[in-house]
């Protein structure tokens, strides 16, 4: 039996000794790369009550808008029908027209600093039972002036084609009862004073808001005279809706 010098497993062993050698750099570098590699964010899922849930606004309520609307009643009245002529009458006026008026009020895209005040502290839920309260009573007809409905009437009912302005029932129906749907505010019975007021603030250049809805009545307004907002102020006063009032939630 004859012994072979130890040196000879070198031949062998050497390259299973560089194989392992670069395994173990390899594993080592890809090791360093998997640390400094950037760690992907994933996004947490808010917790229900991280979201701030607005409370659902419900149709509004006549009931509960008594009470809320009492502090209106020094200007418009408690049932709506202001005794001063310079305040408009609310009383038959649509729910949705109250709600966006009052909104335009709080926003301040129509400026009045009495409204203004009253409007802010207002929830949009006050706001629609607010409306929904004076859309439940009747306006208390006015008085028209004789020597002025044939005017105000004509304009009215036809417009005048010749100047470009539209009759005022398109919009405000025939009896002025008005078309909530489309935000056209009721004018029935309305006070000569305020809609006269109102009209010349349109025709001096005042606005309610700059989206194309506040701009229809300022461009009408520009193209009538003094004569004819006269005219229609008195008429609308002594126009008498036969419409009864909505019927509204309890």
């Amino acid at each position: 039996m004859s012994f072979r010098p130890a040196g000879f497993r070198l031949p062998v062993l050497a390259p299973i000794a560089v194989l392992v050698f670069v395994l173990s750099t390899n594993a080592v570098m890809a090791q360093g790369t998997a640390q400094n590699a950037p760690v992907p964010v994933t996004s947490v899922a808010a917790k229900p009550t991280d979201v701030a849930t607005a409370p659902a606004i419900k149709p509004g309520s006549a009931k509960a808008g008594q009470a809320k609307a009492a502090v209106c009643g020094a200007c418009h009245g408690l049932d709506g029908n202001s005794s001063d002529p310079q305040y408009p009458k609310l009383a038959g006026q649509s729910e949705q027209y109250i709600v966006h008026q009052l909104n335009n009020f709080k926003s301040g895209k129509r400026q009045n600093p009495i409204m203004m005040g009253m409007a802010t502290p207002l929830s949009e839920q006050d706001m629609h039972d607010i409306g929904a309260y004076f859309a439940s009573k009747t306006p208390l007809p006015g008085v028209a002036d004789k020597a002025l409905v044939e005017h105000g009437q004509m304009l009215f009912r036809e417009g005048d084609a010749t100047r470009g302005i539209p009759a005022c029932m398109a919009c405000h129906m025939i009896d002025g009862r008005g078309n909530p749907g489309a935000m056209y505010p009721q004018l029935t019975s309305q006070h000569a004073q305020y809609i006269q007021a109102t009209l010349k603030a349109w025709h001096d250049g005042t606005t309610w808001g700059s989206n194309a809805h506040a701009k229809i009545m300022p461009a009408i307004a520009r193209k009538l005279d003094s004569d004819d907002i006269a005219a229609l102020a008195s008429y609308i006063e002594g126009l008498h809706s036969t419409a009864a009032p909505a019927a509204t939630a309890p």
